[in-house]
């Protein structure tokens, strides 16, 4: 998937208003799939993203953060954490999929399906140009941020 077309998409935000991937042409996308709303690992990944927020756009970066949940939920998400990045929802899972993010888990033994935590960057030509599968949430968003400056630097030089 790296250095390819990134898979299209259109999704609606938590506010129900559908975004679409071509929409965001000439933009740096910091896309990144996680679980669930309002659990331990995902509620931390979505704050750190949210107080970078600043830094990512200075670096004319959107980020969006899709998981299965609902609009609804995604709206209390929001409010019960104060966030400020947009969440799309994909109750069924077909971005998740084209994205490779939804597959095999296990858990203390136990194999089900479920999203696995990745994140990508996708340039303003809407390639992929950085992935990052099976997340741990500590510390990956400052990762992710030093990675798209780095591709800046390049794509600058």
């Amino acid at each position: 998937m790296l250095n390819e077309k990134a898979p299209e998409f259109c999704l609606p935000n938590q506010d129900e208003t559908e975004i679409c991937l071509r929409d965001l042409s000439g933009k740096w996308v910091v896309l990144y799939f996680y679980p669930k709303d309002n659990t331990p690992g995902c509620t931390t990944e979505a704050c750190d993203f949210t107080n970078e927020l600043e830094e990512f756009e200075k670096l004319d970066a959107v980020i969006l953060g899709v998981s299965p949940d609902s609009p609804k939920k995604h709206i209390n998400f929001i409010t019960k954490k104060e966030l400020k990045i947009t969440l799309l929802s994909d109750e069924d899972k077909t971005v998740l999929k084209a994205y490779n993010a939804w597959g095999l888990k296990k858990n203390y033994g136990r194999e089900y399906e479920g999203v696995i935590r990745s994140t990508f960057i996708i340039s303003p030509d809407a390639k992929v140009v950085a992935q990052w599968r099976n997340v741990r949430v500590k510390g990956h968003v400052e990762k992710v941020k030093d990675k798209l400056k780095e591709l800046q630097d390049e794509n600058n030089s």
